[in-house]
């Protein structure tokens, strides 16, 4: 695996030149200035290529290209988005640019319900605790066309009613306001309009729409070189009665037979994946392998169906063994053919707040020092697997 580490742009507090130190040599970024559904210019692309490469690191991987929500709803302007998003690709891949992360959640992008929640050893982490944004739903907007089930509505009732003003506020606050990563920032009123656009969109329609929009594209990426890589929806479970259409194995098989070519590919998350307990993600992987061109390697714990947080690197509920022994495989799969160009690009998907970074502001999931931690720990256990697999 190549190992890579994100970087949120000059106005990450984490710095180029630290990030130097922890023994990465390629960058996934983005621009995250140009507002969604605009060009990036070659002469943005590229500036920011340089600057990144002044520390001696390359960029390797764009993490994300937002999609416009007129792309979503198939609407207004979706045909002007897309055209923008295939000069987008081009611009990319004449910088030297080939591989795209993006996703297909409408409104929000990954969520959690609390950022700051406290492990016994006195880190922090995240958690994602479906109940407390249902809750949030049914008692902060006070939405009134749901679906939740009789016994989801206690629960989340009961929860709602333990809380201060505070914490209501703050767990507003980690809903609407945008995580690292996301492009959008609500109030509750603009979320509450926002949820209404998609009122009458089913799993079929937004499906159709996903399908649509890669049918345009991948012409483009195939022509230029350029991989898309889908990231799985985070969490994999319908927020606020819209329906997420890239969460289990059916859903990707979908995507994949509609657009078969091989630059339709997939972001293999295991967090996002392992997040929904039936999903099996080792199958998930060595059916779509060939078309895995990035990996975000992160480990939850799940405590249920509708609770999960995250945990260090090598512990949790997804086998980290079994998953980078079939990484590993499958590279070697594509050594065979490629000799040159057969690792894929990994980053550490978050990291936990330890020590000096439970003190400063960082954006959620991206410490610097927790994400350090789980780089080793994972460059290790892939050391230590490929000397027993092939020495």
């Amino acid at each position: 695996m190549k190992h890579s580490f994100r970087w949120f742009g000059k106005k990450d507090k984490i710095k180029l030149k630290e990030i130097l130190q922890v023994g990465v040599n390629s960058i996934v970024t983005a621009l995250h200035d140009i507002p969604i559904g605009d060009v990036w210019d070659e002469k943005s692309i590229i500036k920011q290529k340089k600057y990144i490469e002044h520390y001696g690191l390359k960029w390797s991987v764009v993490e994300s290209v937002p999609i416009h929500e007129d792309i979503f709803l198939q609407k207004g302007n979706y045909n002007k988005y897309i055209n923008n998003y295939k000069k987008t690709i081009i611009n990319l891949s004449k910088s030297g640019i080939k591989y795209i992360c993006y996703n297909f959640m409408p409104i929000l992008d990954w969520t959690r319900t609390d950022l700051k929640k406290k492990l016994p050893n006195g880190s922090r982490t995240l958690e994602f605790n479906k109940f407390s944004l249902i809750a949030f739903d049914l008692y902060v907007l006070k939405r009134k066309n749901h679906s939740y089930s009789k016994t989801e509505i206690k629960i989340s009732k009961e929860y709602f009613k333990k809380l201060s003003s505070e914490e209501i506020k703050t767990l507003s606050q980690n809903i609407i306001a945008g995580l690292p990563g996301s492009e959008n920032e609500y109030s509750l009123r603009e979320f509450k309009n926002k949820l209404e656009l998609y009122k009458n969109y089913t799993k079929s329609k937004i499906r159709e729409n996903l399908i649509y929009f890669l049918k345009s594209i991948i012409p483009t990426a195939e022509k230029h070189g350029v991989f898309m890589c889908i990231h799985p929806d985070d969490p994999p479970d319908d927020l606020f009665n819209i329906p997420r259409i890239v969460s289990t194995f059916d859903d990707l098989k979908y995507i994949f037979k509609n657009v078969p070519s091989i630059n339709n590919g997939l972001t293999f998350c295991t967090g996002s994946l392992g997040s929904k307990k039936r999903n099996n993600i080792i199958k998930i992987f060595n059916e779509y392998s060939n078309r895995v061109h990035f990996i975000h390697l992160r480990n939850i714990v799940n405590v249920d169906e509708k609770i999960f947080y995250e945990s260090s690197h090598l512990s949790g509920s997804i086998d980290m063994y079994e998953i980078i022994k079939n990484i590993l495989i499958e590279e070697q799969k594509r050594k065979k053919v490629n000799k040159k160009n057969f690792e894929i690009f990994m980053r550490p998907d978050h990291g936990l707040q330890i020590l000096d970074d439970i003190n400063k502001k960082i954006n959620p999931g991206y410490s610097l020092l927790g994400r350090m931690k789980g780089l080793a720990e994972l460059e290790g256990l892939s050391i230590a697997i490929s000397k027993q697999l092939y020495q």
